[in-house]
């Protein structure tokens, strides 16, 4: 099936005693023995950090959407990113390579709680195939990838990147956030591993926190659900539910979204008060041809500076469609300010070296109608 089917059929037939087309919530910590157990005996489910029915058909509907072999659900993108982390091994004294504009929320997790246990993280700009080839040479236990990067949008080339891990004896995870396995299936172009903050577009409502971890064997996929019980960071039966239900509609979220990101950027690019804007769906920007090349489509991120850093507060706080917030996927617009949001835990100098400046603003374009988006940006750059 393509995926256009398999998410609208995510959780379909999770029920064979009734029936049910919704994927029943089975809001229980724990199940029945119907006699003593050798472990998996009787109904398969014992106890719901371990496992639940509800969060089986979620991630098997996960696993399904990437060519995965196992997916594990999660509390949140950075617990399937801990998660992920741990399936390393021993880590001191190890090398991590990472995308060097990726959510503050990984720097904060590699720089203050892997890093004192010996990880030696190395940011680099991972768009520069060439750099990241050389870093790999000097060997590494892993690379890690953003694609597109938050919030400067830059692209990798994940496939001439995998085939440098490969050659180096790296590990190659993706977090496929903004991009979803609806435009882009990285186990498909030689990724390890698939990380998500089903937060947000996997989500798409902006009502929970998830996060989802993709194996490209069931080996790896095996360990990781090992370690997403020990760890105990799982997601609940309704939240499990909420993200099935939301799976359904992401292919026709996601189409309008980026349908919408495309008119946003040309607007912006247009708009005199705006010195720079990043959309790998533009023509002209560097991520554009690899990005053609890879995906099916560009997502509905949008970046751009301002060239008056003292009209952020009143764009920010002008918008009346577009919601100041942090998060992103969701069907509703907002906009965000890096500089002090989602990226306030990387250094000053690191960010200003970045280009995460006090000018950056970034958009999460929803699926209202353009023309009121718009005329929304207008007033508030007016």
């Amino acid at each position: 099936m393509r995926r256009e089917t398999l998410v609208v059929r995510a959780g379909l037939h999770s029920d064979p005693v009734t029936g049910a087309v919704s994927a029943p919530i089975h809001q229980s910590a724990t199940f029945v023995h119907t006699r003593l157990p050798p472990p998996g005996d009787n109904s398969g489910y014992a106890y719901s950090r371990t496992s639940n029915p509800t969060r089986t058909a979620l991630e098997k509907s996960l696993a399904a959407l990437d060519g995965g072999a196992r997916a594990c659900a999660f509390s949140s993108g950075l617990a399937a990113l801990d998660a992920v982390l741990r399936l390393l091994g021993p880590l001191a004294g190890k090398r991590l390579i990472v995308t060097e504009d990726p959510y503050g929320g990984t720097v904060r997790l590699l720089d203050k709680f892997f890093r004192p246990i010996g990880l030696d993280t190395v940011y680099i700009d991972t768009s520069d195939t060439g750099a990241v080839e050389r870093e790999l040479e000097r060997g590494a236990l892993a690379l890690l990838l953003e694609i597109p990067s938050n919030p400067l949008l830059r692209v990798a080339d994940v496939d001439a990147l995998a085939a440098a891990a490969k050659r180096a004896g790296a590990l190659l995870i993706v977090d496929n956030t903004f991009l979803t396995p609806h435009l882009f299936r990285p186990l498909e172009h030689g990724a390890d591993l698939v990380v998500y903050s089903a937060t947000k577009y996997l989500g798409g409502h902006n009502d929970l926190v998830a996060g989802a971890a993709v194996c490209r064997t069931e080996e790896m996929g095996t360990r990781l659900a090992l370690v997403q019980n020990a760890v105990g960071a799982v997601l609940g039966p309704m939240d499990s539910w909420l993200l099935l239900r939301g799976l359904k509609t992401l292919a026709v979220r996601l189409d309008r979204q980026q349908e919408n990101a495309r008119g946003v950027a040309e607007f912006l690019r247009r708009c005199p008060r705006v010195s720079r804007v990043r959309y790998p769906g533009l023509p002209g920007d560097p991520g554009h041809e690899r990005l053609r090349r890879q995906a099916s489509g560009f997502g509905a991120m949008v970046s751009f500076e301002v060239e008056d850093p003292e009209r952020v507060e009143a764009i920010l706080t002008g918008t009346k469609i577009f919601s100041f917030a942090e998060s992103l996927g969701g069907v509703e617009s907002l906009i965000t300010f890096p500089v002090r949001q989602t990226h306030a835990d990387i250094e000053p100098a690191e960010r200003e070296r970045l280009g995460i400046t006090d000018r950056l603003l970034r958009l999460s374009v929803g699926i209202e109608n353009l023309e009121d988006l718009l005329e929304d940006l207008e007033q508030a750059l007016a």
